[in-house]
């Protein structure tokens, strides 16, 4: 009988790191069977996708407060989905307001929790390493320093490296990238307001505001498709632009 792994991630970068390390099992055990809460990176990949991160988006104090129903929700489907799956392990990629309570829940359950990319504790509350001694199997951290920070806590976890070097390494160039998306030669400033709709709702408005002041260069929005196109199109004028899952090609090119 082939093992099975559950994995939940709940934006982009998650997804998209959440997909190679599928990929990168799958080359080492193709039978493996993988379910998800992530997205098209995973399921291209190969793992059945149970609900997509855009479902999971919600960003600050007053968007988790008036959409808590809705994430309550969230948490019942997704300890549904576990337990029906019966996985030998539950994978979880960062998201550490929604992981780690699903951590607690596959500790009571008796369920192995690997949890690859630590929360950032070590930024903003080191106490809840503790937390993560407790409910986490085996911690997978991308950071080298912190296994020393871990370390005080008397707790053994694997440095593997950043992710994002293997996509950097994997880059090329588009030679062609301004007249595929039909810039201009002015030079280019990039805007990266994020990938989720709450913080690009919220920066845009201040980001574009300086391309009326620079009139000799162009702008051009990293725009997500995993977003409406409505959210960014009021901002779009003869001097801001979109690019859409290009951002590595557009900053190659911003001056």
């Amino acid at each position: 009988m082939s093992s099975k792994l559950f994995f939940v991630a709940g934006e982009r970068s998650g997804d998209l790191h959440g997909g190679n390390l599928i990929k990168y099992i799958k080359s080492l055990d193709p039978h493996m069977q993988i379910e998800a809460w992530g997205g098209d990176k995973m399921q291209a990949e190969g793992a059945i996708l149970k609900n997509h991160y855009r479902n999971m988006a919600f960003m600050g104090l007053g968007e988790v407060l008036k959409n808590i129903f809705i994430i309550l929700g969230l948490f019942k489907q997704c300890k549904a989905d576990i337990l029906a799956f019966k996985p030998d392990a539950v994978v979880l990629i960062d998201y550490a307001g929604f992981n780690l309570r699903i951590a607690k829940f596959c500790k009571q359950n008796n369920i192995k929790v690997i949890y690859y990319i630590s929360p950032k504790v070590w930024a903003w509350n080191t106490s809840r390493a503790l937390k993560i001694k407790k409910l986490v199997n085996h911690l997978i951290v991308i950071f080298p320093f912190e296994v020393d920070f871990y370390r005080q806590f008397d707790y053994h976890v694997d440095y593997v490296g950043n992710p994002l070097m293997d996509e950097i390494a994997a880059f090329s160039i588009n030679d062609t990238f301004k007249k595929q998306h039909n810039l201009s030669e002015k030079p280019i400033i990039s805007i990266l307001a994020g990938s989720r709709k709450q913080e690009v709702a919220d920066m845009l408005p201040v980001m574009t505001q300086i391309s009326a002041k620079l009139p000799h260069y162009q702008f051009v929005i990293a725009g997500v498709d995993n977003l409406p196109t409505s959210i960014y199109a009021q901002y779009l004028n003869s001097n801001i632009s979109i690019v859409y899952n290009d951002t590595y090609n557009l900053l190659k090119h911003s001056e």
